[in-house]
């Protein structure tokens, strides 16, 4: 059995069943390993830019036995995937920008899969804005709270048509707002806290209104969304 952190196996299992899968960034190879251990994917194919993490990945995968159905290969994003290799991807780990590059740099693989599931550290407005302005359908999120911090997780799929998404669909996910999750709006209520503290500050100084007025109008968002949960 393989032990993976509450983030990374809510990222493992958002990957359907039953397709192969390439592990993007893969660090020490565990989403793999978890993977193909627990017969979710048929094989899967543990990708890194560094050759340390490789090193460590084949490690455990040898430890767990699974040289036959998971393989390794140095690779700076999917450049080194051919298209149509695998059936999926994961690209986890990394900033929203890096992620967004990645996505361009191998459009063409990305296209051709049934199912990405991506979590950005970083821009994940961005990053939502990004893929359905380029043709990929969101089709479901999750967002967990693990070692101190909030992620989201998105899965989505190259549907050929561009879709809108409101800019609050954007900040908060359109998924997550549609399922009215619980994690989100914990994520919410958090951030209004913060918000309300840095507002005192700046009140309290000179010269701020200008940041005052952008917190203003970010709380007014968060307690609409709040309300409509």
């Amino acid at each position: 059995m393989v032990t993976l952190s509450t983030r990374m196996k809510t990222i493992a299992d958002m990957v359907p069943e039953g397709l192969s899968v390439a592990d993007i960034g893969c660090d020490h190879g565990f989403v793999s390993i978890y993977l193909v251990n627990e017969r979710k994917a048929p094989y899967a194919l543990a990708m890194d830019v560094n050759e340390g993490p490789l090193l460590r990945a084949k490690e455990h995968i040898a430890q767990y036995g699974l040289q036959d159905r998971i393989s390794t290969r140095l690779s700076d994003g999917a450049v080194g995937l051919s298209k149509g290799e695998v059936e999926a991807a994961v690209i986890a780990g990394m900033g929203g920008r890096l992620t967004m590059r990645i996505i361009v740099d191998s459009a063409d693989k990305f296209k051709q899969m049934k199912s990405l599931v991506l979590s950005p550290h970083s821009d994940i407005p961005l990053v939502r804005g990004f893929l359905v302005d380029n043709g990929f359908e969101i089709q479901d999120e999750e967002m967990v709270f693990d070692e101190g911090k909030y992620y989201s997780i998105i899965r989505c799929a190259w549907v050929g048509a561009e879709t809108q998404l409101s800019d609050i669909q954007k900040e908060y996910g359109p998924k997550l707002l549609e399922k009215k999750h619980p994690v989100l709006k914990e994520y919410l209520t958090h951030e209004a806290v913060k918000m309300r503290e840095i507002r005192e500050r700046l009140a309290a100084g000179e010269n701020h209104s200008t940041r005052v007025a952008e917190i203003d109008r970010i709380l007014d968002q968060i307690t609409e969304v709040i309300r409509d949960m």
